[in-house]
């Protein structure tokens, strides 16, 4: 394995620990899945460059309009929390008490 790939891995896998174990704000939440789209966003622009395939060369770009939409609904749902719960503690949100 190439420290490139270790990298990748490795970043995927903190920012997954990160979202597991660190969920007390949205903002964390959602900073560690930016973290993780991130991540694969690099793997798979410097797999097609790795491999010589120029069929997977679009690949990254769909990942990135769909990280780019993810965050989009994830700072308008932190927004909306914070109107209506007056913080972004994620305890507060409690699905079974609407």
């Amino acid at each position: 394995m190439s420290l490139l790939h270790l990298s990748f891995y490795s970043t995927f896998t903190l920012s997954s620990l990160g979202l597991a174990f660190h969920r007390t704000h949205l903002i964390s939440a959602l900073l560690c899945l930016e973290s993780m789209m991130l991540a694969m966003y690099m793997a798979l622009s410097t797999w097609p460059i790795e491999n010589q395939a120029a069929s997977f060369t679009l690949m990254p770009v769909f990942m990135l309009t769909f990280s780019a939409c993810e965050a989009g609904t994830g700072l308008a749902m932190l927004v909306a929390s914070t109107r209506t719960h007056g913080s972004d503690h994620l305890h507060n949100l409690n699905l079974l008490q609407c």
